[in-house]
């Protein structure tokens, strides 16, 4: 089962009606843009991925990337030919500035544009994902002369980009990383070191490969504060652009991985390589967070699209396979498995969680569009603290998420679910990494309540929680709506009470926040799924009551958002003593009795 179909009605519902598209169109930045436009594009990319990208997913798991002595890495089959037609429609260009060649679209679009891409083919989506990585760090933090030089090729993606941070001995802990940076004394750098987990570190589809690669200059201080940020390409760059001498960047190999299997994970040998310093030395780690932070979010993102794309197939089976006799079907009949309630409940639980990441992914876009491109200083700012704090609730809890439905995908296809044949399996395994890199979701949660609660000494997340109480206020007096009201009440209590306990006392003991973080993320992400998914309710509500819109799509909408109220947001209160039970039963054994 290899057909997919990217959910424009959903997408567009949400763009248009939960999360305003339309204001961000109207700032002078995306001046001539308007929604109409932007969802043209997008009915061209579904049509694009659809065709091209997903046919490929199946190949690239079973076929893989493959290394070879020599250290070059050849992909699936199709996936060069697939990649020349990405590059020629200029997709990968789409939301970065017309002066090197992109298209001025906001970043939300870039972020619709990943989640289709990603359901097409989340292993191929990953080049083209650090690539658009990249050339935000530059962007941010190049001076002109590498701008020039590397941002229109790869604006293009004719050449693709890779973020080079993990080392054999640095993974989380960043600061531990040894590669070294030598100066030159005509201005350029020679790195050594090795680099593990880089993903198309090496591979066939484009002319150059650009490294973004973390290192230590001489006299650097320790940990993250002396860590710089280079240029190293796989192939050298002459001044009128065209491509000189291989640099001394090898790889060594790739890794061998349960899921994402044409991606190649590579691992990546420099030797004395040129490179280009980026900005100043020792302020790598801070030019890495401007990649890290829309890194997170598209991973998250990646989260979202696997569901999406494990529920299509797992709704279709449930429809087609006729076992056992629902309760009122006539005697002697089997009946699709659709119709039983608990295979019900599996197929509302991830149709209600993907419209709840959708909308909270597509809400901390909009809320970068905010704070790159809005004409106020203040709406600036705003933009930035809500992006700020959703980012961690993206990542931990959309990956979360991913996992819990591609999981569920298989539990409704059953035994057949765990056999290969029907590709819902891959769906799992690639989600399953999605969890653990960009940060692991630990350490998401532990940014959430270490760094992003006390932003404003508790203001920012003081104020999320009053917009929240405005959208549950906003629902008094809908008959059809008030179980939402009344359960979004009853959740944004859950979250003001644990916010309030994991400040109070995180400030006592750092473990306390700490051992009740990962739970605290859960009913962050549970409580917003509500608010947003109310928001959904309301819009679809009032859409319905002036007669507009297809009746029957807006009725579902109403209808998943009172399910997750009722069957999915009550989760949150179950996880209140989690929090709050603090880390004396974490250590009561110790290491090397466990």
């Amino acid at each position: 089962m290899t057909d997919y179909s990217a959910p424009l009605d959903d997408i567009r519902f949400v763009l248009d009606h939960v999360v305003d598209l339309e204001e961000v169109t109207r700032f002078p930045d995306f001046e001539g843009l308007d929604s109409a436009t932007i969802h043209g594009a997008l009915e061209e990319a579904a049509r694009f991925f659809e065709e091209q990208f997903a046919p490929l997913n199946a190949i690239g798991d079973q076929q893989t990337s493959v290394h070879h002595p020599d250290g070059t890495v050849t992909t699936p089959d199709g996936f060069i030919d697939a990649y020349e037609q990405y590059v020629a429609a200029g997709w990968g260009g789409v939301p970065f500035p017309p002066a090197y060649g992109g298209g001025g679209f906001p970043w939300t679009t870039a972020i619709v544009l990943q989640e289709i891409m990603t359901s097409a083919n989340m292993a191929f989506s990953m080049a083209p994902l650090l690539t658009q990585g990249a050339i935000d760090l530059l962007l941010a933090h190049g001076d002109e002369a590498l701008k020039e030089t590397f941002l229109p090729k790869m604006v293009s993606g004719e050449w693709t980009g890779t973020m080079n941070l993990t080392e054999p001995e640095a993974g989380s802990d960043v600061g531990a990383l040894r590669s070294k940076a030598v100066p030159n004394d005509d201005g350029t750098w020679n790195l050594s070191g090795t680099k593990i987990f880089i993903s198309f570190g090496e591979h066939d589809m484009a002319d150059n490969i650009v490294h973004l690669v973390l290192a230590r200059v001489p006299d650097a201080p320790p940990g993250t504060k002396g860590i710089s940020c280079f240029i190293v390409p796989k192939f050298l760059v002459g001044d009128d652009g065209s491509l000189g001498d291989r640099n001394a960047v090898q790889c060594v190999s790739i890794e061998h991985k349960m899921g994402i299997r044409a991606s190649p994970t590579c691992v990546l040998e420099y030797d004395d390589a040129v490179g280009y310093l980026i900005g100043e030395p020792n302020a790598g780690m801070r030019y890495m967070f401007t990649m890290m932070n829309n890194a997170r979010l598209s991973v998250g993102l990646e989260g979202l699209s696997l569901a999406e794309r494990a529920w299509q197939p797992a709704l279709g089976y449930a429809k087609e396979r006729n076992q056992g006799r629902a309760p009122g079907a006539e005697k002697g009949t089997k009946s699709p498995i659709v119709d039983h309630a608990d295979v019900r409940r599996m197929l509302m639980t991830m149709k209600a969680s993907i419209e709840a990441l959708r909308a909270l992914i597509y809400t901390n876009a909009v809320a970068l569009d905010h704070a790159n491109h809005h004409p106020d200083e203040d709406g600036r700012t705003a933009g930035q603290e809500l992006a700020d704090l959703l980012t961690p609730i993206s990542k931990g809890w959309g990956t979360d998420l991913g996992v819990e439905v591609t999981s569920l995908a298989i539990q409704v296809f059953g035994g057949m679910g765990y056999v290969e044949e029907t590709g819902v399996a891959q769906h799992y395994r690639d989600a399953r990494i999605a969890p653990i890199y960009e940060g692991t979701n630990g350490i998401q949660a532990m940014d959430l309540v270490g760094r992003k609660l006390p932003m404003r000494a508790g203001g920012v997340v003081t104020d999320y929680i009053a917009r929240l109480r405005r959208t549950a206020a906003g629902l008094e007096g809908i008959d059809e709506l008030e179980s939402i009201r009344v359960r979004l009440e009853e959740g944004i209590d859950v979250l003001e009470g644990t916010t309030n306990w994991v400040l109070t006392n995180g400030l006592a003991d750092a473990n306390n926040a700490l051992a009740g973080a990962t739970p605290y993320l859960r009913i962050f992400g549970q409580v917003t799924g509500g608010w947003l998914l109310a928001k959904s309710a309301h819009a679809a509500h009032d859409l319905l009551a002036a007669g507009e819109g297809d009746a029957e799509f807006l009725k579902s909408k109403i209808a998943t958002a009172r399910f997750y109220a009722d069957h999915l947001l009550p989760l949150a209160k179950g996880l209140v003593d989690s929090v709050e039970a603090g880390p004396a039963e974490l250590f009561a054994i110790p290491a090397d009795a466990l």
